[in-house]
């Protein structure tokens, strides 16, 4: 009998030690299955009111325009999530691929005439936060990875569509004096007679100092900066 006691004392803590792991992940799958009852007992449209938002800023239209202008005959597209021209690996979870970075948008694409993604154009604010750059720099990484060429803009800093069409000539193959903008005079950075044709009434009140922001759209990863601090790299 004395031989047991050296085993019974090893097996007494480990018992407890299994019961007290059995426990708590049943008190885990009950917290989940009661978040999952409160979950499906959401309503769609009653507990999430939808409202209609533009689809681009200020900054992301005229980027858009000044694209256009020195790029023509090729495919300008606005706010296009990672996921829909990025393909990973599915060997680990593709659910948190796109928590980390599949669901952040890119402002600006440029691409050729069969769809194919050239470069992304990044605009982004002066005064963001160090998690939005964090996220932005994280974007970038896998784009880079991709091999798809990724330029910065800051809001009120873009450039010329005559600049834009010389820096992006060797990415397109095509020498720039080939490529024929809609307008060929000297361009600044968006005439003021042009942004009345591109924007809307609404924007212009931004310039005046009265605008209405609820009209604004949801920046990109949006609801990402209501949550608490994620550890994806």
């Amino acid at each position: 009998m004395e031989a047991l006691t050296p085993i019974a004392t090893f097996a007494l803590p480990a018992t407890v030690l299994l019961l007290l792991t059995l426990l708590v992940m049943r008190l885990r799958q009950r917290q989940q299955n009661r978040r999952d009852s409160v979950r499906d007992a959401l309503d769609t449209v009653a507990d999430w009111p939808p409202e209609a938002v533009r689809v681009l800023t200020i900054s992301e239209r005229q980027g858009y325009e000044v694209l256009k202008r020195a790029m023509p005959g090729f495919m300008v597209l606005s706010q296009v999530p990672l996921s829909r021209f990025i393909r990973v690996p599915s060997r680990h979870s593709h659910v948190e691929w796109l928590q980390r970075v599949g669901s952040l948008s890119a402002d600006l694409l440029l691409c050729d005439s069969g769809s194919r993604v050239l470069a992304v154009f990044d605009i982004r604010s002066m005064d963001e936060t160090p998690r939005a750059r964090r996220r932005h720099e994280r974007m970038a990484r896998v784009l880079k990875a991709a091999g798809i060429q990724v330029h910065v803009w800051r809001e009120g800093y873009l450039p010329s569509a005559s600049d834009l069409r010389q820096h992006l000539a060797h990415i397109v193959g095509t020498p720039a004096a080939g490529l024929k903008t809609v307008n060929s005079r000297p361009m600044p950075l968006i005439p003021v007679p042009d942004i009345a044709e591109v924007l809307a009434d609404g924007d212009r009140a931004a310039f005046e100092g009265s605008f209405d922001t609820s009209m604004e759209p949801v920046p990109s990863a949006f609801f990402e900066e209501l949550e608490s601090p994620a550890g994806g790299r």
